[in-house]
C-alpha cells in the first residue's frame, strides 16, 4: 500500500474541501458490477426505503454498505444542532470508513434519498475481504483511510468543543483527540457567534469549560479525557469477561508490533492504552533515523499506520482505559480496569514504556498544562507563534523538539544541565540545531524557578548557569524532554520482577532469587519471571531506547507467546509461575 493510503492524520495540509476534490477518486472509488460479484461471498442484501437512515451518528453501523442501486446522502453534525451535507453516494460505491473495521462508532448520518439496495459486509468479514482480496483490498482499505483523514481535516462528524484557544481544558483535550486521530471541531466563544449563542442557553462557570457537545447530543463539561473517549464510544461496552489469547498493555511502537504480529498470525489480541496509541513516540515530531524513511517521519503518522494495520488483523483498541492492576496467581490471568471491569488472557505483554520525569522545581505541577508541556505538537506550538519559548533537555527527543517548535517560536532557548549535548543525542540532530539560527544551546544551565498571572498561566522564568549567574526572562511556554520513568505501578498484584527504578526484568537479567527452579538461561529473552507475561519497549530493563528497537522487540515476542502457548496448552497449571503468586 502507498504512502497516501498509509497516511492517516499527518502531512495533509490542503483544506477539506480541497481535498475532496483533489482525492475524490481514491477516497470515493466505484467498483464494478464484476467486482461486486466478487464481495458478495462477505456479505449480505439489505433493503432501505427513502428517508430511511442506514446508520447515525454515534450508533455503532452494521458494517461496510456495497451500494448496488439507489442513493444515500452522508450527512455531518458539524455544529451543535446543525447537520450538513458531505455528498451523496450511489450504485458501485462503498458507505463505510476506518472505524468500521472494529464496529466502532459512526461519525456520519447515512440516509436513503432513494429506495436502496446495498451488500452489507459485517466488520470481520470486511477484514476478511481485505486479506483474501489484495486488488479490492488496497482500493477499499485507501478509501476508508482517506475518509478518516477528510474528517479530520473538515473538522467533521466528531464532537464540537466551546471554548477559549489556549485554555489548559482545551488544549489537553485537542491534544487527546488529535492523539487518537480523532475528527472535531473547535468554536471559541470570542470569536463564533453560534459559540455565544449556545452559552447562553447553556451557561458555565470559568472552570466548566470547555464545554464539549458529542455528536449524539449529549453535552460534558469539561470532561476527563476518559470521560469524553467513553461519551464517544471509543471503548467498547461490553469488555467484561472478555478472554484473549494477547493483552498488550500499551499502544506505543513495542505494543503496536506485538499486536500486528500475534493478530496476523491468528491470535485474538487487546490492547489497552489509557490515553492515545503511539506512547511517547507518537509526540514526536519528526523521526529521521528510522530504516526505510530517508525523509523521516512523524511519529503520529508511523503509530497511525500501526493503528490501522492492527484494526485491519481484527485487533481490539481499548483506548482509553487504563489498566490498574495485573494479577496471576491464578491462570488465565486477569487485567483489572479503573473502570471496575476485567478481562483475562493467556498472555500479557507489558508495553507500557515510561512516563516523563519532572524536573526539581517548585511549583512546577501548578503550570503544567498553563505553559509547561512534556510533547510538543502543533497544538502546542501554535501556542507559543512569534514567542521565545524554553525547551529543557539534551537527548533525541529535545532535539527532534526543538527543531520543530523553531518553525513556529521567534526563539528557542535549549537548556541543558551537562556541558554538551554530544552524550545524549544523535549526531545529525547535534548538526541541525547548531545550524537553526533561532534556537540559542545554553549548556550547564537549568530553570530555577516559574511565576504566572493571576490566572495561573505560566508568564515568566528564571534560569541559573554553572557559575551561578541567574537570567529572567518573559517566556510563557516551556517544553520538558528529560527522560522518563518506567510505569509499572499496575504490577503491584502480580510479583513480577522489576529493578530498583521500576523497569522489568526479563530473560537473563531475572535474578537468582526471582526465580524458583528454573535455570535463568532457559528463560525466553523477552519473558518475566512470571511465566506468559513478557515486556517489550522502553519498559523492559536493558532495552535500547528507540523505535525501531521497540518495534523489534514487539515482533520478537510473538514467537515467544507461541511456545508458550504451545506448552500451556499441553500442561495446564493453575499457577504457571516461576516465581511465588502474589
Amino acid at each position: 500500500m502507498d504512502d497516501l493510503s498509509n497516511t492517516v492524520v499527518a502531512g495533509l495540509q490542503t483544506s477539506g474541501n480541497g481535498m475532496l476534490e483533489s482525492r475524490h477518486e481514491h477516497m470515493f472509488p466505484k467498483f464494478a458490477p464484476d467486482e461486486i460479484d466478487r464481495m458478495r461471498r462477505f456479505g449480505e442484501m439489505k433493503h432501505y426505503d427513502v428517508n430511511q437512515y442506514l446508520f447515525r451518528t454515534g450508533e455503532s453501523p452494521p458494517g461496510m454498505f456495497v451500494m448496488i442501486s439507489g442513493r444515500v446522502s452522508i450527512e455531518a453534525r458539524n455544529r451543535p444542532g446543525r447537520t450538513e451535507k458531505i455528498l451523496d453516494l450511489g450504485a458501485g460505491e462503498i458507505i463505510a470508513e476506518v472505524a468500521q473495521l472494529s464496529g466502532g462508532p459512526a461519525l456520519v448520518d447515512a440516509r436513503a434519498t432513494e429506495p436502496v439496495e446495498a451488500l452489507l459486509v459485517l466488520p470481520a468479514r470486511l477484514r476478511a475481504l481485505l486479506i483474501a482480496d489484495v486488488q479490492l483490498g488496497e482500493r477499499i482499505m485507501r478509501a476508508l483511510i482517506l475518509r478518516r483523514v477528510f474528517l479530520i481535516e473538515a473538522g467533521a462528524g466528531g464532537p464540537c468543543l466551546i471554548g477559549h484557544e489556549g485554555h489548559p481544558g482545551m488544549v489537553r483535550l485537542l491534544e487527546f483527540l488529535a492523539r487518537n486521530a480523532y475528527p472535531h471541531q473547535v468554536l471559541d466563544p470570542t470569536k463564533d457567534p453560534d459559540a455565544q449563542a449556545f452559552l447562553k442557553h447553556y451557561p458555565c462557570k470559568s472552570d466548566e469549560l470547555p464545554l464539549v457537545v458529542c455528536p449524539n447530543g449529549a453535552i460534558l463539561k469539561n470532561p476527563s479525557e476518559a470521560d469524553l473517549g467513553r461519551a464517544l464510544g471509543m471503548v467498547p461496552p461490553d469488555l467484561e469477561g472478555r478472554r484473549y489469547d494477547v493483552a498488550i498493555v500499551g499502544a506505543g511502537p513495542g505494543g503496536l508490533a506485538a499486536a500486528v504480529y500475534a493478530a496476523s498470525e491468528g491470535l485474538s489480541v487487546g490492547v489497552f492504552d489509557a490515553r492515545a496509541f503511539g506512547g511517547q513516540a507518537g509526540a514526536s515530531s519528526c523521526i529521521e533515523n528510522y530504516l526505510g524513511f530517508p525523509t523521516g517521519i512523524s511519529g503520529q503518522a508511523l503509530a497511525g499506520r500501526a493503528y490501522v494495520q492492527a484494526q485491519k488483523f481484527g485487533v481490539e483498541m481499548i483506548i482509553p482505559e487504563t489498566v490498574t492492576n495485573l494479577r496471576c496467581k491464578h491462570y488465565p490471568y486477569e487485567i483489572e480496569l479503573s473502570d471496575g471491569r476485567s478481562v483475562t488472557a493467556q498472555t500479557v505483554v507489558i508495553a507500557s514504556g515510561a512516563r516523563y520525569r519532572r524536573p526539581h522545581i517548585r511549583n512546577l505541577e501548578h503550570f503544567e498544562g498553563r505553559g509547561v508541556w512534556y510533547w510538543a505538537s502543533p497544538i502546542e506550538a501554535r501556542l507559543c507563534r512569534n514567542e521565545e519559548v524554553a525547551l529543557v533537555g539534551g537527548g533525541n527527543s529535545a532535539g527532534q523538539a526543538a527543531v520543530f517548535l523553531s518553525r513556529y517560536a521567534k526563539k528557542v532557548w535549549m537548556l541543558v544541565r551537562g556541558p554538551s549535548l554530544a552524550a545524549s543525542m544523535s549526531q545529525y540532530l547535534i548538526d541541525r540545531i547548531a545550524a537553526t539560527e533561532n534556537i540559542e544551546l545554553l549548556t550547564c544551565t537549568e530553570i530555577v524557578a516559574l511565576s504566572g498571572n493571576a490566572q495561573g498561566q505560566l508568564e515568566r522564568i528564571r534560569w541559573r548557569d554553572s557559575i551561578g549567574a541567574e537570567v529572567e526572562k518573559a517566556i510563557r511556554n516551556v517544553f520538558v524532554f528529560i527522560g522518563a520513568d518506567p510505569a509499572t505501578e499496575w504490577l503491584s498484584g502480580c510479583n513480577v520482577s522489576r529493578d530498583s527504578k521500576g523497569f522489568v526484568r526479563t530473560g537473563t537479567n531475572i535474578p537468582p532469587d526471582d526465580l524458583l527452579s528454573v535455570d535463568r538461561a532457559s528463560v525466553p529473552s523477552l519473558e518475566s519471571n512470571v511465566v506468559g507475561v513478557f515486556a517489550v519497549g522502553d519498559v523492559r530493563f536493558g532495552s535500547v531506547k528507540r523505535v525501531g528497537a521497540a518495534i523489534g522487540e514487539g515482533a520478537t515476542v510473538v514467537q515467544q507467546i507461541h511456545a508458550f502457548l504451545e506448552t500451556a496448552q499441553t500442561s495446564r497449571s493453575e499457577e504457571p509461575m516461576r516465581s511465588a503468586a502474589a
